[in-house]
């Protein structure tokens, strides 16, 4: 059985169809991308699979449980994380302070307890800020980790979401173009991020990503949308060896 099973989820913006009857199967332990031309409605699965958008048709599954019509909050409780396209940080807050928010979802003290700061509470405090601290060797972010994030650049903005998703200790993390906005520099040390999240953390993650360099790296399978359709799955050899693929997202003449 799938991690994650995605079963003919369609999802309607007035009379546009931005996902239309998509399945797809991510297994645990693998690195799963999702590809397309701009429009093609990766975004789109992704915020259905983390509910932000509700799937008109459909049913997603999570580790053998329908998450379909979860509430947003639950979703990181279920252990799935997700950065975004654009980045979604607190800007005028510390690398560490972001980083410590994902902690928080892992904490369950109650109001009395956080007020009176009980030693339970301080424990649970210590056990956030030693996570992140491991978070933060593991993503080079020492010499950031005191900084406002607004301050610092793109690269390093976006190694911050990606540490504060797995401040959420996560067993499957969504990546939305990670490598968006990165020179090539940063595009392979990201490379080497998601192969150790995926190999040493034991991470599952599913990709929507533009970059075939960094999809034929990591990869183990790739789904291609095209038009909010999946037209082709396999693994990156024989997606990019499909004719249809290539005619759609590569722009190849019949």
């Amino acid at each position: 059985m799938a991690l994650l099973e995605v079963q003919d989820v369609s999802k309607l913006f007035g009379g546009v169809e931005a996902l239309s009857a998509v399945s797809l199967g991510v297994e645990k332990g693998e690195v799963h991308a999702v590809i397309g031309p701009n429009g093609a409605g990766k975004t789109t699965l992704f915020n259905c699979i983390s509910r932000i958008y509700s799937p008109d048709t459909g049913t997603i599954r999570y580790d053998g449980n329908d998450i379909t019509n979860l509430p947003p909050h639950q979703i990181p409780k279920r252990g799935i994380a997700r950065t975004f396209q654009n980045l979604e940080l607190f800007r005028n807050a510390t690398v560490l302070d972001n980083l410590l928010l994902g902690q928080y979802l892992q904490q369950n003290s109650g109001v009395f307890a956080e007020a009176l700061f009980l030693p339970s509470v301080r424990s649970q405090e210590l056990e956030a800020r030693r996570k992140v601290e491991e978070i933060i060797d593991f993503l080079d972010l020492q010499a950031f980790r005191d900084k406002i994030v607004a301050h610092l650049p793109l690269g390093v903005q976006k190694s911050v979401e990606l540490g504060r998703a797995l401040a959420l200790n996560p067993s499957l993390i969504l990546l939305d173009e990670p490598s968006s906005g990165l020179n090539p520099e940063e595009t392979e040390d990201l490379c080497f991020w998601i192969e150790d999240i995926n190999e040493a953390l034991g991470i599952t993650v599913v990709l929507v990503e533009h970059d075939m360099w960094l999809v034929n790296e990591v990869s183990d399978k790739v789904t291609v949308l095209d038009f909010g359709v999946a037209m082709a799955s396999g693994t990156p050899e024989e997606v990019l060896q499909n004719p249809d693929v290539v005619r759609a997202y590569l722009g190849a003449e019949d």
